[in-house]
């Protein structure tokens, strides 16, 4: 007598393991949960195990120390400066006439704003300054669709005021 492989003790076998397992996974589980939430409940009347006092701030009338950027500037490097370029260069060139993304940065400090021949500026720029001065740079380069709102540069802008001073002095260095 040949014996089929799926009879009905082999069925029968198949389905007590599958059941066996998923009662073992479910039980598994329940124990688990009364491990790990054991302990009282976490509502008002729960006491912390230890508390780490720290010192309450106290509100400061203090107003922020404003940096003058011209202070900043004279001591500013123009070494450190051109390191920092490399941020720029990925849309800017240095060299005259060569517009990249972006327009050329050879002699910017001192440049009208939008005075490029052949370089496509947003509107925005214009309506913010007439000149590239060295404030209006800093500003700029801090936060640039702050200070231009509608300005196509998509770079985010530079937050430390000592890099922004020494890389307009790097770009200041570049021309007469």
């Amino acid at each position: 007598m040949e014996r089929d492989m799926f009879d009905t003790m082999t069925m029968t076998k198949t389905v007590g393991a599958l059941c066996g397992t998923l009662l073992v996974y479910l039980l598994g589980g329940w124990v688990a949960e009364t491990i790990y939430h054991s302990g009282g409940g976490h509502g008002d009347d729960h006491a912390m195990a230890y508390v780490i006092e720290a010192e309450e701030e106290t509100g400061s009338d203090e107003a922020v120390e404003e940096v003058d950027f011209a202070v900043v500037l004279a001591s500013a490097s123009a070494a450190d400066g051109e390191g920092l370029w490399r941020s720029c260069r990925s849309c800017h060139a240095l060299e005259p006439g060569v517009n990249g993304t972006g327009p050329t940065l050879y002699g910017v400090v001192g440049r009208d704003v939008a005075a490029v021949d052949g370089f496509g500026y947003s509107g925005a720029l214009v309506a913010v300054a007439d000149v590239w001065t060295p404030d209006n740079l800093n500003h700029f380069l801090e936060n640039p669709k702050g200070y231009a709102p509608g300005t196509a540069m998509g770079y985010n802008g530079m937050r430390k005021i000592e890099d922004r001073a020494n890389l307009i002095a790097y770009l200041d260095s570049l021309d007469d």
